[in-house]
């Protein structure tokens, strides 16, 4: 069994001044303050680098809001985060309108059907695989389904941000918010 920290769930009562800013923002914005957060909240450079880039990602990244989801949700599938893949699982089809059958391609680790998002998936996953070092071929698929080269640099930026939490995630075994427990995957499953 992997080891796991102890440090306990901070709230805004409790976070330092350098961490509780980020926290009472996140509230007001999303009405509660997920569990991720409030264990960030212990290294407020971590805390502020990943809403920071995750900011970035979402506004400028040139991916529509469902190829932003894929990008995060294969991320957090493949470093096989239980809690990354609950919340963008819900954010993919309450939010982000992402067809159902991607959804659950990418939690099956299955084929997707669209050809575009398909191309998406399968870069992002090498790029995770590989540690940023795609095939030429895995490249050429990504531009030739449609996406820039500076794309290929944002789903660094995805990656970055996602490793933060997934990371966080892992070493918290972070309990999954009520808000998108439902898409929790099953015990066991990566």
């Amino acid at each position: 069994m992997n080891a796991k920290l102890t440090l306990p769930l901070l709230a805004e009562d409790t976070a330092t001044e350098k961490s509780r800013e980020f926290l009472s923002n996140t509230r007001k914005k999303q009405g509660f303050i997920p569990n991720m957060y409030g264990e960030m909240a212990h290294a407020p450079g971590a805390l502020s680098t990943y809403l920071h880039g995750y900011d970035w990602f979402r506004r400028e990244s040139g991916f529509t809001p469902a190829e932003q989801e894929v990008v995060l949700l294969v991320i957090s599938r493949e470093n096989a985060c239980h809690y990354c893949v609950a919340a963008h699982s819900m954010i993919a089809e309450k939010v982000s309108k992402v067809p159902p059958q991607a959804i659950r391609a990418i939690r099956e680790g299955a084929a997707i059907d669209d050809p575009k998002l398909r191309a998406l998936a399968a870069f992002v996953k090498e790029m995770v695989q590989k540690r940023g070092n795609p095939s030429r071929a895995g490249l050429q698929a990504f531009i030739d389904a449609g996406y820039s080269e500076q794309q290929a640099l944002q789903v660094v930026l995805a990656i970055a941000v996602k490793t933060i939490s997934n990371y966080t995630n892992h070493l918290f075994d972070t309990p999954v918010d009520a808000a998108f427990a439902s898409y929790a995957l099953p015990t066991g499953t990566k």
